[in-house]
């Protein structure tokens, strides 16, 4: 038997570690509508003006995305961008899966938006007492994830809840807020844990290596957010999952705070950032922060928003996502989505991609690079680079043209000649 060095053994543990922390970072964003967009025949460019055939696969090829998020409501209200019943959800899921690209799946609970003002049930389970409700949640949620996997959709990644941080299944709308959860008060918390718990029961059961997300929506406010997860610390769950807006949640820096203090108080989760996005043309009136001074309330703010964000959380190796929401929104053509909201990563007057769609790969350490050939694959060319470089030693390196030798590139061995 050939005897291997413990140098050689502490390279490879070294490549294979390096290959890991590559691996766990995701870049993309809420495509809910990019079906009914295509469907409108919504005129998507390149930055040059050539049209996008294959939307899903540019975001993947061109702007780096890795994964893609899709809302799921349980009968979907037909208000705008409320459309996403089971089978639009399994159709545009397995899509995503073909692409090679990470599928979140986010349950909203609700036949509405769910988000910290709306968690109202479904009017299907409107009558049903809680216990019956622990049940219900249970078997939706394995239900719907045993059809997501039959139809080729199998997520990797669940939220069990859309922007929770006042509880979730309120009862009808209409019908009073006496379900709502406070982190200054006990009521309802143990109700609120048991639903979560039924939910990640199933998700546990149909997609075991799935992560599963608790989503909340107090990114500004470290202290209500300690103080949800606090109470949330007996449910069985992977990561924390955070929406942050910066005219509702404060600076970048206090976002950054907040992840910071969510790694040391929870280091054993990881932290994604579920949500986000900023405007490429008006500014809300009724905003509680004004940063238009910072990013103006266009596209170049918009893609300065983004750089911004990418430097400050791609070097936290514990925040692992940064996910944008709507980037496929675009009016150019076909005004689908009504009203504009004006967050889409495509420019309205004429249906081009703005710079900022390309900024979300930098979260993942994608660097320019050209002219690395691939030994077991043949040539191959990156315009907008890998990412992220390895040496055989498995420290992270810089490769340009010019540059000689063996690399890990993408997680693949490559060779530069």
């Amino acid at each position: 038997m050939k005897q291997v060095s413990i140098k050689s053994l502490l390279v490879l543990g070294i490549v294979c570690w390096a290959l890991g922390v590559s691996a766990q970072k995701y870049a993309g964003g809420d495509l809910s509508m990019l079906p009914k967009y295509e469907a409108a025949n919504v005129q998507y460019k390149d930055p040059n003006g050539q049209r996008i055939n294959d939307v899903l696969g540019y975001l993947k090829t061109e702007a780096g995305f890795n994964i893609v998020r899709v809302r799921l409501f349980v009968n979907p209200s037909g208000e705008t961008g409320v459309c996403q019943d089971l089978e639009y959800v399994k159709s545009l899921g397995k899509r995503v899966k073909e692409k090679g690209m990470k599928l979140l799946l986010d349950f909203h609970y609700s036949d509405t938006w769910a988000d910290p003002s709306n968690q109202w049930t479904p009017a299907a389970w409107g009558s049903l007492s809680d216990d019956e409700l622990y049940q219900k949640i249970y078997d939706y949620t394995k239900e719907c994830l045993e059809a997501m996997n039959d139809a080729g959709a199998m997520p990797d990644f669940i939220q069990t809840g859309n922007e929770i941080s006042y509880g979730m299944l309120w009862g009808l709308k209409g019908n009073g807020n006496g379900r709502r959860c406070y982190t200054s008060k006990d009521d309802n918390w143990d109700r609120f844990r048991t639903l979560l718990a039924q939910a990640g029961k199933a998700c546990r059961e149909v997609c075991p290596e799935a992560k599963i997300i608790i989503h909340t929506e107090r990114a500004g406010n470290w202290s209500t957010t300690r103080g949800i997860y606090e109470r949330l610390s007996t449910v069985d769950y992977d990561i924390i999952g955070l929406s942050y807006y910066p005219e509702w949640h404060n600076s970048i820096s206090v976002l950054k705070t907040t992840v910071q203090n969510c790694h040391n108080t929870y280091p054993e989760k990881e932290v994604m950032i579920v949500e986000t996005g900023y405007y490429n043309n008006w500014y809300p009136s009724n905003a509680t922060y004004d940063f238009t001074s910072l990013w103006p309330a266009s596209a170049e703010g918009q893609k300065k928003f983004l750089d911004d964000l990418v430097t400050a959380l791609k070097d936290l190796d514990y925040v692992t996502g940064l996910l944008y929401w709507f980037p496929e929104e675009n009016p150019f053509n076909n005004h689908v989505y009504e009203p504009w909201y004006n967050h889409g990563l495509f420019n309205p007057s004429n249906g081009r991609a703005t710079d900022g769609l390309f900024s979300l790969k930098a979260f993942r350490g994608e660097v320019e690079t050209t002219g690395i050939e691939d030994n077991a694959h043949g040539s191959i060319t990156s315009k907008r680079g890998a990412a992220g470089a390895y040496n055989l030693e498995g420290r992270r390196c810089q490769v340009a043209e010019g540059h000689r030798g063996t690399y890990i590139v993408d997680g693949r061995k490559v060779m530069m000649k």
